[in-house]
């Protein structure tokens, strides 16, 4: 499915940054883009998907369940210097 093209406001060095990274990969800043935003879960995606797997485990889906995994990332990130 192809959509119709738009534009981002981007700083110039985020404009540079794409274009080297597109470069890199052989790829255009379009498909670069593209393929960030498919790689990347929405907060609603993320959500279902720990209701998934806690079910998958047996586990109820609470809230103590969703704020003890947020801390367990929370603790993953800050070892990855905050990625």
């Amino acid at each position: 499915m192809s959509s119709k093209p738009t534009s981002i406001k981007a700083t110039e060095a985020t404009r540079d940054r794409l274009r080297v990274l597109a470069q890199e990969r052989g790829t255009t800043i379009t498909e670069l883009l593209e393929e960030l935003a498919q790689s990347q879960l929405t907060q609603a995606e993320r959500e279902q998907r720990a209701v998934q797997a806690a079910a998958e485990l047996g586990i109820e889906y609470t809230e103590q369940v969703q704020q003890a995994g947020q801390s367990a990332w929370d603790r993953i990130r800050a070892h990855q210097g905050g990625a």
